[in-house]
């Protein structure tokens, strides 16, 4: 199913995302020291992560089926947490735990969450999220120096 274009500029951001969770598992097959990773993440989550967060708290609405709503709130949060751990913390098996919550919500999102507000808000509404958005969103950039991932 298409997306729709109303919903393009969040899962624009989760292509970053997968992306993200993808080089943090690139640092740790090379071992990388987990400082440098954990510098990584958190520039990830200052420059992009945390507003797409607020954003997608903001924008997009419960509905009927509110559970989905709820895992959503729910993922940002144990995402949050994971976060802070990795920051109290040398354990490097929070860093691919960060990676796997990451694409993990991301994927729900893609695939359950977005498509049943597809599926149930009306146009208008729909609409309603894409001014939001465009008032609000703004374009992801991955543009952190130290490329530890190639």
């Amino acid at each position: 199913m298409k997306r729709n274009e109303n919903l393009i500029p969040l899962s624009r951001d989760h292509h970053f995302g997968l992306l993200c969770s993808w080089k943090i598992r690139q640092g740790i097959k090379k071992d990388i020291s987990y400082d440098r990773i954990k510098n990584y993440i958190n520039h990830y989550w200052e420059e992009n992560l945390s507003r797409h967060f607020e954003i997608e708290d903001i924008v997009l609405p419960e509905t009927e089926n509110s559970s989905l709503h709820i895992q959503m709130e729910k993922e940002h949060i144990e995402i949050k947490k994971l976060l802070k751990s990795i920051n109290n913390s040398n354990d490097k098996k929070l860093l691919g735990d960060f990676a796997n919550a990451l694409s993990n919500h991301i994927r729900f999102e893609e695939r359950m969450y977005f498509p049943h507000l597809e599926e149930y808000l009306s146009d208008e509404k729909m609409n309603e999220i894409g001014n939001q958005l465009n008032q609000i969103h703004q374009k992801e950039e991955d543009s952190y120096d130290d490329e530890f991932w190639k």
